[in-house]
């Protein structure tokens, strides 16, 4: 069976309209990520300058053998470098713990006590399982309305979006790494995770799952006090 090869238009006409068609189309494949670029815009921060905020949300970022990766343990050190400092009071660990043999929000726990952040000073959210999750039920679970985020650099836009969408006055320290695959997929990734954020913001669905308020954030602020 002979498969036909696509005709490209030989008229001037037919190959500008074919330009302009292909032109729109990129135009509106990177739309959701120039609105990640505008709306974050003077809302990242480093760990050096970052203002005093009650309580910083780590997003999990994967598991090795049952320990924080790489990429997740930076995002650790920071948080924990910022509780250190006295900058922040908590911290919610918001990962996937969709089956027993993967506790993100857990292994997260174990290294930041490793790294001189109380256990009373933790809170986990075990059903963080993409960024727009965590964001909804770090507000309407565990009723966060500042925060400071932790992320890689690629990611962080992303979340200081769908987390102010979600009615959190946030800002984001974006973690830097080396620039190995690990990094360039990530960051190639972000350009399509861009166009579901740009939904979720828009039409707000509800999380995997909701479930019943929780008072640990809560607690463990009044605990510190």
């Amino acid at each position: 069976m002979k498969i036909r090869r696509p005709r490209l238009p030989r008229t001037r006409r037919g190959q500008r309209r074919l330009v302009q068609a292909v032109m729109a189309v990129c135009v509106l494949a990177l739309l959701p990520t120039t609105w990640l670029y505008v709306s974050t815009a003077g809302r990242l921060r480093t760990t050096a300058d970052a203002p005093r905020t009650e309580v910083a949300v780590v997003f999990g970022a994967g598991l090795w053998k049952g320990e924080p990766s790489p990429y997740l343990a930076h995002r650790l050190d920071a948080a924990a470098k910022l509780y250190r400092a006295g900058r922040i009071e908590v911290v919610l660990v918001t990962g996937d713990n969709s089956r027993k043999d993967y506790d993100e929000p857990d292994a997260m726990r174990a290294y930041l006590r490793k790294h001189g952040v109380p256990d009373r000073r933790i809170v986990g959210d075990y059903a963080g399982f993409d960024t727009w999750d965590s964001c909804v039920r770090a507000k309407k679970i565990f009723g966060v309305d500042r925060a400071v985020l932790i992320s890689q650099g690629f990611h962080i836009r992303r979340a200081v979006a769908l987390c102010e969408a979600a009615g959190i006055d946030s800002y984001g320290i974006g973690v830097q790494d080396k620039h190995d695959a690990t990094w360039y997929y990530g960051g190639t990734r972000e350009v399509f995770a861009a166009g579901k954020a740009a939904l979720d913001a828009l039409f707000h669905p509800g999380p995997t799952f909701l479930g019943p308020k929780e008072p640990g954030v809560a607690r463990a602020l009044a605990d510190g006090r």
